[in-house]
């Protein structure tokens, strides 16, 4: 367990704390939330998945975005890595390739926030047997 050395180490232990927290409670109830799922198998970390997902843990927060971020396999798509998969409360999963930083910040901005499709989804190649 760290040390507690200063105020500011107290402050940073809570705030991890606090994440880790509105995490395990947004998870209890995850169709409520924004979903993003970062694509973290060999090829996805290779071409840049970690930052991409870095940036949006980060950027839903300072944006105020209810959202929870996870990291998932190989989604079957090397072609386009980096991949996410974003799940918006009541509609069906859009996946979107080649998703750099730059993406990321347009799929929060216009899809997340407006709900508008922006280039790069990649189209649902199957059909799920019921």
């Amino acid at each position: 367990m760290a040390k507690v050395k200063s105020l500011a180490d107290l402050k940073r232990m809570k705030e991890d704390l606090q994440s880790k927290m509105d995490l395990r409670e947004k998870s209890n109830a995850p169709d409520s939330v924004v979903q993003i799922k970062v694509g973290m198998a060999t090829c996805g970390i290779a071409s840049g998945a970690k930052e991409v997902m870095n940036f949006f843990i980060e950027e839903s927060a300072k944006r105020g975005i209810s959202a929870i971020v996870t990291q998932t396999g190989c989604m079957g798509y090397c072609f386009a890595e980096p991949t996410i998969e974003v799940i918006m409360p009541g509609k069906d999963p859009i996946v979107f390739g080649e998703v750099d930083v730059k993406k990321a910040d347009e799929i929060i901005e216009k899809y997340v926030k407006n709900g508008e499709l922006v280039d790069g989804i990649i189209p649902v190649n199957y059909n799920t047997i019921d």
